[in-house]
């Protein structure tokens, strides 16, 4: 039995999981489904075909399903999901498709989102996303597995952030960020690799050290970069690793260019070693 609180309002139509607790004034839309154990804390709001993954706790003022920020959605019928296991913190606003994508805006499972953040339509982050305090993703955004957004940081549209990036607070992103990389500044700049996060994986030593010397022919040698990327496709055919990189930068789909390397202006600010390309 789920547990709703007098002064909310569930919509005919709503599906609700066993366990799952509506708090104070919080708005559940006709088509919305909550899978079991969802909590909504109070002042939510969950509109259209709107679906939260089983556990996932949400806090008060965050909007999930409402329509996109696009001039030419016209009411159309378009999907928003959260998976299961995520914390949506106080703020957040999720909003569904338009018609222009793939008509779905997804949350990953297991992932955080604080307070203030913002999910624009179309975006699909995948499990084990972070996004800190007043990220803003625009429409279209991918945000690979395990990736972390810093505070503040603002992502254009139809960038895609590869698994386990990293990106500074306040960063302004304009470009791809492949997968691992770790990106500072304003306009952001490819500056290292996250190795913390990777050995937090299972990653050897080994596949480290190749991953720096990929990184390095890739990102810091000179020469064209179609051919260092065909030398780094052949030398290490193997590492599945490099192999990832490879294949996010030669995705047929992607809109926009990689971001460019760079180095960080202020390195006592942390996030990242160069010489060793830690993130931190």
């Amino acid at each position: 039995m789920a547990t709703i609180h007098p002064n909310a309002m569930v919509a005919p139509g709503a599906v609700l999981g066993a366990g799952v607790v509506i708090g104070p004034f919080c708005t559940v839309g006709p088509e919305a489904v909550l899978e079991d154990g969802v909590e909504l804390s109070s002042h939510i709001v969950v509109e259209g075909a709107t679906r939260i993954g089983a556990g996932t706790r949400v806090l008060p003022f965050a909007s999930i399903g409402t329509p996109p920020q696009d001039l030419k959605y016209k009411g159309e019928k378009t999907r928003c999901e959260v998976g299961p296991k995520c914390l949506v913190r106080e703020g957040v606003t999720i909003h569904r498709a338009s018609v222009g994508g793939g008509g779905v805006t997804r949350v990953g499972g297991g992932c955080m989102l604080m307070a203030q953040a913002h999910v624009a339509h179309d975006c699909l982050l995948g499990d084990g996303v972070i996004l800190a305090n007043n990220v803003m993703l625009g429409g279209h955004v991918q945000v690979g597995d395990g990736a972390f957004i810093g505070g503040g940081a603002a992502v254009h549209q139809t960038v895609r952030i590869g698994r386990l990036a990293m990106v500074s607070g306040l960063a302004g992103v304009t470009n791809d960020i492949p997968p691992f990389g770790y990106v500072f500044g304003l306009p952001a700049r490819l500056v290292g690799f996250n190795k913390v996060g990777l050995l937090r994986r299972g990653a050897s030593r080994d596949q480290l050290r190749t991953l720096r010397l990929a990184n390095n022919l890739l990102f810091k040698d000179s020469g064209e970069f179609a051919a260092r990327l065909q030398q780094a496709a052949e030398r290490w055919p193997d590492e599945a690793l490099v192999q990832e990189i490879i294949a996010f930068v030669r995705d047929p789909t992607r809109r926009r260019q990689l971001v460019r390397p760079g180095r960080m202006a202020a390195p006592e600010l942390g996030g990242v070693d160069e010489e060793n390309g830690e993130g931190q």
